[in-house]
């Protein structure tokens, strides 16, 4: 099977063609989507214990904010953020789609970047059940096999609690559309022509799967697709070398950190 390692990009690549003020922006986005701003104050709660905050493991997407809206890190904020400018600066056409989306920050990001550049005609597609992942199919996805994922309360945050996210940034519009539901019952109906970026975001197989099926033959050319869990989860990454390897795609996976990936598609 393909296993091709994801090349570093230059620690993080900077991807987009942009300028101090859109960095700047960029940045303080970041540092608040991930609670950093306020980390020093916040207690972090991990298996019912709490722990001190760590500005490392926040940094790097290591642990899960209390009351920020992303745990993604700031690698990986900085990341969406810049291949959506790129999307901009090289006019790729299509929408944004984040399949996984927790608290709504990474997608939150992406329509930050959209309005700072002032883009109008473009919306952000939000896909997930906003109840949690499924229980393993094991006999379907025996890669899955022993998941507990569905048992993690914390995953599940509701459609209000994620619009609540956007609100708070000035974000909320209606550039911005939710796709509520298990992803086999829903990413297949999607009425989307054309996207520029897909974010998955799925953390098990059967959803990684599922998305990058239903998604990527929508995905234009020179568009992006980003993979947060594919360095920290095996059965994420199998499904992404297993649809790459029946499709017969060898465009270059680049490194964003010790998880996440993206690639542009040729």
């Amino acid at each position: 099977m393909d296993q091709p390692e994801a090349t570093p990009a230059a620690e993080l690549q900077k991807v987009s063609v942009s300028d101090p003020g859109f960095e700047m922006y960029v940045d303080l986005m970041a540092n608040c989507l991930t609670d950093m701003i306020y980390g020093g104050d916040r207690t972090i709660i991990r298996r019912g214990n709490k722990i001190p905050f760590d500005k490392k493991k926040r940094f790097q997407g290591r642990d899960w904010p209390v009351v920020g809206h992303s745990m993604a890190g700031i690698k990986r904020l900085q990341n969406v953020a810049h291949l959506t400018d790129r999307v901009i600066a090289e006019d790729v056409p299509g929408d944004f789609i984040e399949t996984g989306v927790w608290r709504g920050g990474a997608s939150a990001m992406v329509r930050g970047v959209l309005k700072f550049r002032g883009i109008e005609d473009r919306k952000v597609y939000l896909a997930d059940s906003f109840e949690g992942l499924p229980p393993p199919n094991e006999e379907e996805f025996p890669a899955d096999k022993g998941s507990r994922y569905h048992t993690r309360g914390r995953l599940a945050v509701g459609v209000e609690a994620v619009k609540n996210t956007f609100d708070a940034y000035d974000l909320l519009d209606d550039r911005v559309e939710f796709v509520v539901g298990w992803f086999k019952d829903t990413l297949h109906k999607l009425d989307v022509p054309q996207f520029a970026l897909i974010r998955l975001d799925g953390d098990m197989y059967e959803s990684t799967i599922q998305a990058i099926s239903a998604l990527y033959p929508k995905l234009a050319s020179g568009g992006f697709i980003i993979v947060d869990d594919y360095g920290g989860i095996k059965a994420c990454r199998e499904a992404i070398h297993d649809y790459r390897n029946e499709h017969g795609i060898t465009d270059e996976i680049h490194k964003i950190d010790h998880t996440g990936v993206w690639w542009q598609k040729s």
